[in-house]
């Protein structure tokens, strides 16, 4: 996967979860570190895009960080962290699915739905938290309208209406 076709949300998220592993003297970065990132990051859209979808969203962060600590720790590794190889295989169907769809950019919204193809640890506590594939299809075609990500800041953009007004009708 080349890393110049993510979204700068995207990168931003990998970025923090590889710091997470360090903090957390784990050895390799796993799809549960990406996802806690993706789902605390300050402006990101996963925690509301996960809500619009029905999703349990403070039972998954819960989960994710029971499962968190539960990995092994290790000492001595001066902050090296590689990639594991469910994070790979992830990452991987996040660019297929990427394709598939006719983005020219990653976006990390697809990194769920990736998650929730590759049968692993992390597609169950996907599962348990209320999270389906179709609610989260269908809470990514809401949030993009139908356009197709062919900018690295694309996520930046959505739903600016709602970022930066008042709705005085909702008020």
């Amino acid at each position: 996967m080349r890393m110049d076709k993510l979204t700068a949300r995207f990168q931003q998220a990998l970025q923090e979860a590889q710091s997470l592993a360090v903090g957390m003297d784990h050895a390799m970065l796993e799809p549960e570190h990406i996802l806690v990132a993706l789902l605390d990051q300050e402006g990101g859209g996963i925690r509301g895009l996960l809500s619009r979808a029905g999703a349990q969203v403070n039972a998954l962060r819960s989960a994710l960080g029971e499962k968190l600590d539960s990995l092994p720790r290790v000492s001595g590794q001066a902050g090296q962290i590689n990639l594991s190889n469910d994070s790979g295989r992830v990452l991987n169907l996040t660019d297929k699915i990427a394709r598939d769809r006719g983005d020219a950019y990653i976006a990390s919204e697809l990194f769920v739905l990736a998650a929730l193809d590759a049968k692993l640890g992390v597609s169950e506590i996907l599962h348990r938290a209320g999270v389906t594939k179709k609610a989260v299809e269908d809470a990514i075609e809401a949030v993009r309208g139908g356009e197709k990500v062919d900018d690295p800041n694309a996520e930046d953009s959505r739903e600016a209406l709602k970022k930066y007004t008042i709705d005085l009708t909702e008020k």
